[in-house]
């Protein structure tokens, strides 16, 4: 029997599973290209493609390759094609026409100069021109241009492609295309799965689409089973009789196969496209054997006769189906709650759009397959559902944000993981140089560089060598959707441990947004893991996971150095003390005493701490649990003075334990007053704040020194925002 060369098309992302079926068919020789796949074969084999291939689109053989580098020529060699071989001049046809060159650009324009060669050419030779029918037509001749060189083929599919089996009369709010259902089933292993005996359940099972390519598949039903036009029975070299025997072979593949499937189940929460998917199964010969009832996923029961084994594939709703966005977190995770609950020890596979924050199904992906339904990117992941995949938080869960950033692994290859991984690799490669000359082991590697991915991404070294990095995400202005402000964050979580060299667990991660209150102390977790980190001479204790905050300021690093420079034999007052880490900076430095006020007992053991870490004694250095306001004025009644002072008040309080508000661009002459009361004749006192719009009234202390430190206080690797914090050095006039 002759041989051809045969091309089965397909979407994006199923190309690859349309070359395994064609390996499955028999295919020996193929060639896969970003459009389908090229194979040879019979007649027959060509025949068996067209008829069991389920994910292809179309089946085209092959007439001819020709020359058409311009219009003439191209005319010229489809002209000379033996077309009484490949067209029924009885029969109507048209030509799709793709691709082009410098000299045919025009699809329109290279259509009709082949159909035109084509009738002139059954013309000149049998006196006759075979009907051309761009609308409907029988037969339909397929070129495709590229260069000089043009692929010229016969569809032997015709009217609706691969995709309409005719079973699907009906259907609920964005189907998934036959071809692409049958194309997830494959990936996802359905066909193994169901060999072996397993079940088989789709909790948002829609029309059925998936149900009915799941049992055909395991039924061994062709998916042509239910077409009644072929181009192919019009092709003047057609076999009639391989086309009855391959038929033959098919209906009673089928009979045998359909009592052979295994427990099949589907379920909606839509009540109303029951029916309908019902009436699909029916279309497709399966109502007998699989089951579709009313039912949503947070109550899904599964009966106890389910296989230990099967597969879980489903298309949940996205876009157009899901309507309302903010459900999808909630969706998703009672889904993955269903798949705990029910589905233990089976496989599970879902589409979803690659910006599906999938997360929140509380599963790890071990695989994900890129693919198009319709003109949206998707991503097929895919799950084994053991207790070792979950990714919901456990009792002795680290607090980093490890699972987050594995869940979100796959977004690592999207252009604004990219751009975010590019930029932090550029300012890491300048930052570790300045780092290791300047002695620093902690620093800020991006800061919110490109605006619309508002993250600051903080490094830090321990005295134990590791690296762990701290993500600190600000609340998205209003006028950017909640959606885009999740990707972008899952974006750059997504790259930051290759990029920075660390695992998942050394990752952290803080949403930031405006404290008021005691809200600035209150924890935001309770681990109690602290790390040993360098900032000079000084020992630091950072905590990544129990507050808002590390307890280490990055951005004040150059100010600390300096009151550890101007501290020797001062007496040193640090007021809104925090952490204590400028104390130590000035204690280290030869202070002959330090006093640490703070409101917060919290912050005041973790500035003990800190002293102790550096040796510094309790005799020198001293702690004080006090409204800093009222302190200053019982201070001052008590006569206390200091050579070097050190306010960097908050922005804002009002917390019960203070009297009153605190607002910093209000109060700040007067509190200023209040501490320059404590200030001996040639001190300093340096004043600094993070609020942007501060500025400082100097018309109401023209009777001082002042020094704008604040450009020279800011440190390189906060360069991008000059305005984090302001800073001046205020003393007496002389």
């Amino acid at each position: 029997m002759s041989q051809f060369v045969f091309f089965a098309s397909a979407a994006k992302g199923l190309v690859s599973v349309v070359a395994e079926e064609l390996r499955a068919l028999g295919a020996t020789e193929l060639r896969e290209h970003p459009a389908g796949v090229h194979f040879s074969g019979d007649m027959a084999f060509g025949y068996r493609a067209c008829l069991w291939l389920r994910a292809a689109s179309r089946v085209l053989v092959e007439i001819a390759q020709i020359d058409a580098d311009d219009a003439e020529h191209m005319f010229s060699e489809v002209h000379r094609q033996d077309w009484q071989r490949w067209l029924n001049p009885a029969k109507s046809f048209a030509v799709s026409f793709h691709g082009g060159n410098e000299n045919i650009n025009n699809t329109g324009f290279g259509a009709q100069k082949v159909k035109d060669a084509i009738v002139d050419a059954f013309f000149e030779r049998h006196s006759r021109r075979p009907l051309v029918e761009p609308q409907r037509p029988d037969q339909v001749i397929h070129v495709h241009l590229s260069g000089a060189k043009a692929r010229v083929s016969l569809d032997l599919i015709g009217g609706e492609a691969l995709h309409q089996r005719g079973y699907r009369i009906e259907a609920g709010d964005a189907p998934l295309r036959e071809t692409l259902a049958a194309g997830l089933l494959w990936r996802a292993g359905w066909p193994a799965i169901a060999k072996a005996g397993g079940g088989f359940v789709d909790p948002m099972c829609g029309s059925g689409t998936v149900l009915i390519e799941a049992g055909w598949m395991a039924g061994d039903v062709a998916p042509g089973i239910l077409r009644k036009q072929w181009a192919l029975q019009h092709w003047p070299q057609h076999g009639v009789e391989v086309w009855a025997a391959l038929q033959d072979e098919m209906r009673n593949r089928a009979d045998v196969g359909l009592e052979q499937l295994p427990l099949m189940l589907g379920f909606d929460r839509d009540a109303r496209i029951i029916p309908v998917a019902q009436a699909n199964l029916e279309r497709a010969g399966l109502d007998e054997f699989i089951q579709v009832m009313q039912g949503r996923v947070e109550d899904l029961h599964l009966p106890e006769a389910l296989p230990e084994h099967g597969l879980m594939l489903t298309n949940p709703p996205y876009g157009e189906r899901l309507g309302d966005v903010s459900t999808m977190p909630a969706l998703y995770a009672a889904l993955g709650e269903a798949m705990r609950r029910e589905l233990m020890g089976w496989e599970a596979a879902m589409i979803l759009p690659k910006e599906a924050e999938s997360w929140y199904l509380g599963w790890r992906a071990f695989r994900a397959h890129d693919v198009l339904n319709g003109p949206l990117e998707c991503r097929l992941l895919r799950f084994h559902l053991q207790e070792d995949q979950r990714l919901t938080p456990r009792v002795q869960d680290d607090g980093s944000a490890a699972r987050l950033v594995r869940a979100c692994a796959a977004m690592a290859e999207s252009n604004g993981a990219q751009m975010v991984a590019n930029r932090v690799r550029k300012n890491l490669k300048e930052f570790t140089r300045w780092a290791a000359q300047e002695s620093v082991s902690c620093y800020r590697v991006y800061d919110a560089d490109m605006p619309e991915y508002s993250q600051a991404i903080d490094l830090y070294h321990d005295l134990d060598g590791k690296r762990w990095v701290n993500v600190q995400e600000y609340a998205a202005p209003a006028q950017v959707s909640q959606e885009d402000a999740r990707r972008r964050l899952r974006e750059t979580m997504s790259v930051l441990p290759d990029v920075l060299q660390v695992e998942p667990e050394q990752i952290f991660l803080r949403i930031r947004e405006r404290q008021r209150g005691e809200a600035q102390y209150e924890k935001q977790d309770e681990r109690g893991v602290f790390h040993k980190v360098q900032e000079g001479a000084a020992k630091v204790l950072v905590n990544f996971t129990d507050y808002l905050d590390t307890g280490l300021f990055l951005d004040h690093r150059v100010t600390r150095a300096w009151l550890g420079e101007w501290a020797q034999g001062k007496d040193c007052l640090n007021l809104f003390c925090y952490t204590g880490v400028a104390s130590v900076h000035m204690g280290l430095g030869g202070a002959r005493s330090t006093t640490s006020v703070d409101m917060s007992r919290t912050y005041l053991e973790w500035a003990r701490r800190n002293l102790e870490l550096n040796t510094l004694s309790k005799t020198k250095h001293h702690l004080v649990q006090a409204d800093c306001l009222a302190w200053m004025d019982e201070a001052a009644q008590a006569r206390e003075q200091y050579d070097l002072i050190f306010l960097d008040p908050p922005s804002f309080s009002s917390s019960k334990r203070m009297q009153g508000t605190l607002d910093i661009q209000r109060d700040h002459v007067p509190m200023l007053r209040q501490a320059l009361r404590l200030l001996r004749k040639g001190g300093k006192l340096v004043f600094s704040n993070n609020l942007q719009r501060f500025k400082l009234d100097t018309a109401a202390l023209d009777d001082l020194v002042i020094e704008d430190m604040s450009k020279a206080s800011i440190p390189r690797d906060f360069a991008r925002n000059p305005r984090i914090h302001q800073c001046w050095v205020l003393a007496f006039k002389s």
